[in-house]
């Protein structure tokens, strides 16, 4: 597994590294690490079976703790980029997050948070998962948690409306607590830096802001506290025994510099021992969201301890920034419609990373600048066809979004995105030059769009409204042909005059593929059809006039061999045939059904060989070689034949996502 490419951020947390150079997003059931010093995306070539949800990485930055929404972790090594340890929760995990001191990470469950001790140098232990605490304190499902500057203390936030206090250690100063005046799901509790002041955050708006009345170097561990003064249990006996010391009358005198020295000490001991959290202002964060859309509500919120900056994302695409703790608004953007879904900050506080998982977008953006350092966006529907250029460097894809987009495969990053085409986008083609680069769409147009410049050139469309289904770019970048899918022709535009040069007629159903040779030489045109045709034409040379091979069931797609002699093409019962375009005999036949079955699950209430029998490939393509065909379709595995043997020579497993928006 080399990378992923298409998406960049579904859900769940997303977090920078600790040097601040690099943004961990969880993509689906990976996890992809956006390097912004070096313009690289990296995928780790891990793999859940279920879609990321909390992730967090360790203050050192060499571990990093996924778990998803089914509530297994998964402890990884980012020096090995390796799955060193997993842990099942059985229940989804709403956050997790190690402590500053890195000896602890905390993980809320239900109405729980356990804290378990972190693997390596700092705590000394090894073991992975070892539980330390539990605290059962929240009465509904717990959301958000910070840790102290110290690591002494963990807040945590919960649905019950209120965000409670738990000390790691035993204080005799310092007891759980809880913090109400809330209305609404608590969001985010931050903790302020060197003192344990907080400030919580829920849905509605409100920001509270706590004062603590203890400061962090006053913490009386319970081992060390003084004893408490008991109250002397009044035995009648007592009375009978009479002590002569006590019993001299002492003088007026002495009396009253007894008594005041016992009130300055209960005074001073009731001020040490006296703990509480004093609210100091309440601010209403969604007013200013809410003047454009009344019912927006905070999804997500950040603070930087350092520049006490705090960022609140809303449901209608909103996020503001704000200086704590006077709550002075510092500015305010809208980045799309849809809901921000998670919000994070770098360690100098100058980045800030904001994903919407509706659309698939992930933003960082610098806040003093305000300029964009990233802006990538997913395809917004399913991606429908790829296409590598002629040199291997740039990647095109088109989706059911009607967006095609170019990526760099080297870096990873979509660098241009074409808006043009108003309906599902059905396939890319590269010239043979890299110049340029032509997609068909359900609109009824091909459109040709220059790679250098980035701009849509040239639009191709035919005399009547068309759904063109496939499209093809012949070697010297001169012709371009596509089929349609709801009338049964091949249309052949000229790339330099824009003009239709020739309709080719004799499809008796949807053109499902069409490819012009490689060869320099040739001006030769295949397509499939849902037919049962193999067509072969010369369509510059002869124009309609062409050759027709039958095939044993609705042709699928169809490609040449690299030196244009071979043409292979998959049918919809499995088969892949490769026939000799010359001379019109098959020279090959590859039986390929058996190996995109995959078995039967327990639930299923169709058998495992009748779910096959509706599985074929939809999409070949041949080595460099010639000697070797990949095969993809309508199942999870890509297959590597052999084509001169028939013979399958290695299987990929796309994905093992069981992630109900990963079942397509």
């Amino acid at each position: 597994f080399n990378n992923l490419l298409g998406t960049v951020y579904k859900k769940g947390d997303l977090v920078f590294t600790p040097d601040g150079n690099s943004v961990i997003s969880p993509v689906g059931n990976r996890i992809s690490i956006f390097d912004l010093k070096n313009d690289r995306v990296t995928t780790l070539p891990v793999e859940s079976n279920y879609n990321y949800n909390a992730v967090d990485v360790s203050p050192n930055g060499c571990t990093l703790i996924a778990i998803n929404e089914e509530g297994e972790a998964h402890l990884i090594s980012l020096i090995s980029q390796t799955i060193v340890h997993k842990y099942r929760f059985k229940r989804k995990v709403r956050a997790v997050k190690f402590s500053p001191d890195g000896k602890h990470f905390a993980v809320c469950k239900e109405n729980n948070v356990f804290v378990f001790k972190a693997p390596g140098l700092l705590s000394g232990e090894y073991n992975a998962f070892v539980m330390e605490r539990v605290f059962h304190g929240a009465y509904d499902e717990t959301t958000c948690l910070d840790w102290s500057f110290d690591s002494r203390i963990l807040a945590v936030g919960s649905k019950d409306m209120a965000a409670k206090l738990y000390p790691l250690d035993k204080w005799s100063n310092f007891r759980i607590y809880s913090l109400g005046n809330h209305t609404d799901i608590i969001v985010g509790c931050f903790f302020e830096e060197n003192t344990y002041d907080i400030t919580t955050i829920s849905r509605n708006g409100q920001a509270c802001v706590w004062e603590c009345t203890i400061d962090p170097d006053k913490l009386i561990p319970l081992v060390k506290a003084p004893p408490k003064k008991k109250r002397k249990e009044n035995d009648e006996s007592d009375e009978d025994d009479i002590n002569i010391s006590q019993s001299i009358e002492q003088t007026d005198a002495e009396l009253s510099a007894a008594l005041n020295e016992m009130k300055v000490d209960d005074i001073v001991d009731e001020k040490k021992d006296k703990f509480f959290y004093k609210r100091i202002a309440r601010h209403y964060l969604a007013d200013e969201a809410r003047k454009d859309d009344k019912d927006a509500i905070l999804t997500s919120a950040a603070y930087h301890k350092k520049t006490k900056i705090l960022v609140t994302g809303f449901s209608n695409g909103a996020f503001f920034l704000h200086e704590l703790p006077d709550v002075n608004l510092i500015h305010s953007l809208s980045i799309s419609n849809e809901k921000i879904s998670a919000i994070s900050f770098n360690s100098t506080g100058d980045w800030i990373a904001l994903g919407c998982g509706g659309l698939g977008q992930l933003l960082v953006w610098e806040w003093q600048s305000e300029i964009y350092r990233m802006k990538q966006q997913s395809h917004s529907n399913n991606i429908s066809c790829v296409c590598y250029s002629i040199d291997g460097q740039l990647l095109a894809s088109g989706g059911e979004d009607g967006k095609v987009k170019l990526w760099n495969v080297h870096t990873g990053f979509c660098f241009v995105t074409f808006n043009e085409h108003s309906n599902s986008v059905t396939s890319v083609a590269f010239s043979g030059t890299k110049k340029f680069l032509v997609s068909a769409s359900l609109d009824g147009t091909v459109r040709a769009y220059d790679v250098m410049r980035y701009r849509n050139f040239r639009t191709f469309t035919s005399p009547r409204p068309v759904q063109f289904s496939c499209v093809s770019v012949d070697s010297s970048g001169e012709f371009v042909a596509a089929g349609g899918q709801d009338v049964f022709e091949i249309f052949l535009w000229s790339v330099k005059t824009g003009r239709l040069l020739e309709i080719l007629s004799g499809h008796e159903g949807p053109v499902a593929s069409l490819t012009f040779s490689p060869s320099v030489t040739s001006t030769c045109l295949a397509s499939v059809s849902w037919d049962k045709t193999l067509r072969v034409w010369d369509a510059i040379e002869k124009g309609s006039a062409h050759e027709t091979i039958e095939l044993p069931a609705d042709g699928l797609c169809a490609v040449f061999k690299p030196n244009g002699q071979d043409v292979a093409v998959a049918t919809l019962d499995g088969q892949i045939l490769v026939f000799n375009v010359k001379t019109s005999t098959q020279v090959a036949s590859i039986e390929g059904r058996n190996d995109l079955g995959s078995g039967r699950s327990d639930t299923d209430l169709i058998t495992a060989k009748k779910t096959l029998q509706a599985k074929a490939f939809t999409s070949l393509c041949y080595s460099a070689d010639g000697e070797y065909l990949l095969a993809g379709g309508q199942s999870k595995y890509v297959c590597i034949y052999n084509v001169a043997e028939s013979l399958i020579v290695k299987k990929f497993e796309i994905t093992q996502n069981r992630s109900l928006d990963a079942v397509d």
